[in-house]
């Protein structure tokens, strides 16, 4: 199981999604006097206080889930190319929505600013690709190796 490369990138990929759930993915500065909001996945912190807004964090809990459950299902190569897929799938969901509420939040507040964790979904977009891309290779390798026999 962990011998396969493939593996490697499934757990980079479960990595990166359990840091962006802990980091910060934006912070708005108002237009006038006001505190900075800081947006984690769960919601906007605003002194000490949360504002919910768990479809972000919903949606990487569900991601972090299925590529977990992938991990374990080496032997079952199709099921596990197409939780790939739905992972992939939804981490691009992830940044549409990410999308449309950075541009409403910034025609009622002031600037928005970007930070690191916001590219990690991203990059466990790209690590599901590297996985599914090994998954087919494997899927692939095994169908010759039965038509020879």
């Amino acid at each position: 199981m962990i011998q396969r490369k493939q593996t490697i990138f499934l757990l980079l990929a479960l990595l990166a999604l359990i840091v962006c759930l802990c980091l910060p993915i934006g912070q708005m500065e108002p237009k006038g006097m006001g505190l900075p909001l800081v947006w984690y996945n769960f919601g906007l912190v605003r002194d000490h206080a949360i504002q919910a807004r768990p479809m972000l964090f919903a949606d990487l809990v569900v991601v972090g889930v299925l590529t977990l459950v992938d991990i374990f299902l080496y032997r079952k190569r199709q099921l596990q190319a197409r939780l790939c897929t739905a992972g992939m799938l939804l981490c691009l969901a992830w940044y549409g929505y990410y999308a449309f509420v950075v541009l409403n939040e910034l025609q009622t507040n002031g600037t928005f600013g970007f930070r690191f964790a916001a590219c990690l979904p991203f990059v466990a977009f790209v690590l599901l690709f590297m996985a599914r891309k090994g998954i087919m290779a494997d899927e692939k390798l095994v169908r010759s190796m039965d038509r020879i026999r």
